[in-house]
């Protein structure tokens, strides 16, 4: 997310201070150069919402979202994506409370827009998620607002630096189980210039995942600012949304990955 990556360039920078340069450079170079973020600057919350909307929707691979292939199922699989969901529920339980998510450190992205789930980001977790992966720390908790107002916890999102191998993906989260995915392939409009989000050529948005255009060359002919890549990898878990595996890797609530 945009807010919660330029934070984690400055944590990265006071980490100097306390875990010594070459530790604290490893981390910025990885939170600048893999996330390819640095392009995105602080009016680009269209951005960080058109993602967040093509996330609620089912997730195919198209032009602008890459699906980490399925591997052929095994038991072995089965058996650690289900003590992985164990795992989540035992340890983020207490934030079923969304108060006691915010008071350990979690902020709701893009409040101010209606969406269907939310995340609730940990700017720290998503730090360590750099170069490491804990199934009891995520980077963001996922709650569906109910008709009350409540906050209902129903998953989590794990991501990883886009240099991430699929090997070490399949590390993480089994690749037969659950697929990753990243959004790639962007044409944002120049910075300065929200108003031309709203461009349309041939009854097809000029900006953002539902453009035609995905490449570099196509997006300097409109005049935009290419980005290969907004966040590196992301995986969704609904482990407290169902018992269903189906649901519980599925990737949101109701959502299948084609």
């Amino acid at each position: 997310m945009i807010v919660v990556h330029r934070r984690l360039v400055r944590f990265c920078t006071v980490a100097a201070c306390s875990v010594g340069p070459l530790t604290a450079c490893r981390a910025r170079e990885a939170v600048q150069a893999p996330m390819d973020m640095a392009v995105l600057d602080s009016t680009d919350e269209h951005a960080s919402r058109a993602a967040h909307e093509a996330m609620n929707g089912p997730m195919a691979a198209d032009p602008h979202m890459t699906l980490t292939p399925l591997r052929p199922p095994r038991a072995a699989d089965s058996i650690r994506a289900a003590a992985l969901v164990g795992e989540m529920r035992v340890a983020l339980d207490r934030y079923r409370d969304v108060r006691a998510a915010e008071a350990d450190g979690f902020r709701q992205f893009l409040p101010n827009v209606k969406q269907p789930v939310y995340h609730f980001t940990n700017r720290r977790w998503a730090l360590a998620e750099l170069f490491r992966f804990d199934a009891t720390k995520p980077t963001s908790l996922l709650y569906r607002p109910a008709t009350d107002g409540r906050f209902v916890l129903v998953g989590v999102m794990y991501s990883a630096p886009a240099r991430t191998s699929l090997d070490e993906l399949d590390r993480r989260v089994p690749l037969s189980v659950a697929r990753w995915h990243e959004h790639v392939n962007w044409c944002l409009p120049p910075r300065g210039h929200i108003e031309r989000w709203g461009e349309v050529r041939d009854g097809k948005p000029v900006f953002g995942p539902k453009s035609t255009i995905a490449t570099a060359d196509q997006c300097a002919a409109v005049g935009g600012r290419f980005v290969p890549r907004l966040f590196g990898w992301m995986v969704h878990v609904m482990a407290f949304e169902s018992d269903d595996p189906k649901i519980v890797w599925g990737g949101e609530p109701g959502h299948t990955h084609s």
